[in-house]
């Protein structure tokens, strides 16, 4: 074969900014697993997450309107593909390891529950007792331990680097492990994707809570950030008017932000002269940044879709009847382990009945978790 890979990773030393992490600095993965002829480490990791069995299931996983009334809401698994598309945009203007944002941005959402945040409030209520319960956390948890790809390991032997990645998401805190070093920021790299997710969920927010009926475009008037969108969206096609003026906007919009993002970043990243990506990991304070402008618009969007949005009634009242039935599903499973399939009760014998419960209905689909109740309270 020729020397794909290693043409590669020469690429990366050439061509990515000092402070990206290489596929050559890799500390490797817990199990030997040889190298590829083709592939850096990283896009391996992103070929077994894309083929692994959890991602397939965000394809049937709440992002937030849980039992939508029309056939265009985002779900998990959209939600993951558009956070990847922004990861990759920021990586390439920063020249970060783009490899190493897609996987890590397709895997981010592996371990969350059914139902949404819904789903993953009420598992860490159950789960309070027995060390609690977070997606990002569980992410890991289903790369390390529930997926089932090799007979010689269990999980997909995915890259330290990715997999510490996976536990830092959203924040540099993590739980004690032997394995991470707690001191460390999150590489560059993590720090795009937990900002990609971010403006991912701002504008398909936006556009949902639309189409759904839930605000109106009037609505959106006082806020700083969508009138800037849209005087932006005017000016590139004058005289739009009704859907595809809010159309416009919401592209205008997630145009900004990313704009805002890579240009301030660049800048804090220029300032900083990092000579490496560990140099990076070691300033304790986080490189991949907005605007102080962008980023007190962007929370006033937020705050409004938190009151209009994720707390609208009929946001509310289905998320109320989808924590009913993962509360009585965790209770019966947790009374009776036999009430799970085999693999399970098998889990629960090393992991305890509690976990084992928590891993099933982690892994659920919505539609599943649905028909599991229906199956096992009636």
């Amino acid at each position: 074969m020729p020397a794909i890979r290693e043409e590669k990773e020469a690429r990366e030393l050439a061509e990515l900014a000092p402070y990206a992490i290489k596929a050559r600095e890799s500390r490797g993965r817990r199990f030997a697993d040889g190298e590829d002829a083709l592939r850096t480490c990283y896009e391996r990791d992103r070929d077994r997450v894309t083929h692994c069995a959890a991602f397939r299931r965000l394809e049937w996983k709440t992002q937030v309107i849980v039992m939508p009334e029309s056939d265009h809401p985002r779900t998990r698994l959209t939600h993951t593909l558009e956070v990847v598309q922004v990861a990759r945009s920021i990586a390439t203007a920063l020249r970060l390891n783009e490899a190493f944002v897609e996987a890590l941005a397709l895997a981010h959402d592996l371990g969350h529950p059914p139902f949404g945040h819904a789903g993953e409030e009420m598992l860490n209520l159950k789960m309070s007792a027995h060390g609690g319960f977070a997606h990002n956390r569980q992410s890991l948890r289903v790369v390390d331990v529930l997926e089932k790809r090799h007979p010689r390991y269990d999980g997909l032997n995915l890259s330290y680097e990715i997999r510490e990645s996976m536990l830092k998401h959203e924040g540099p805190a993590i739980p004690e492990r032997a394995d991470f070093d707690q001191r460390k920021s999150p590489f560059l790299e993590a720090q795009a994707v937990d900002l990609a997710d971010s403006i991912a969920y701002d504008h398909h927010d936006l556009d949902d809570g639309l189409r759904e009926g839930m605000f109106t475009e009037s609505d959106l008037d006082k806020l700083a950030l969508w009138n800037r969108a849209r005087a932006g969206a005017e000016r590139e096609t004058p005289g739009i008017s009704g859907k595809m003026r809010i159309r416009r906007t919401s592209n205008a919009l997630i145009g900004i932000l990313i704009d805002d993002l890579t240009l301030t970043s660049a800048a804090r990243l220029r300032g900083a002269a990092l000579r490496s990506a560990s140099d990076a990991r070691d300033l304790g304070s986080f490189m991949i940044a907005h605007s102080q402008q962008i980023a007190a618009e962007k929370a006033e969007l937020e705050d409004f879709l938190y009151r209009s949005f994720y707390k609208h009634y009929k946001i509310n009242r289905a998320t109320s009847k989808a924590r009913r039935m993962l509360a009585e599903l965790f209770d019966a499973f947790a009374m009776n382990v036999a009430l799970m399939p085999p693999d399970y009760v098998v889990r629960a014998e090393s992991d305890g009945i509690h976990r084992a419960a928590c891993d099933y209905l982690a892994g659920m689909t919505d539609r599943f978790a649905v028909e599991e109740h229906r199956a096992v309270i009636g």
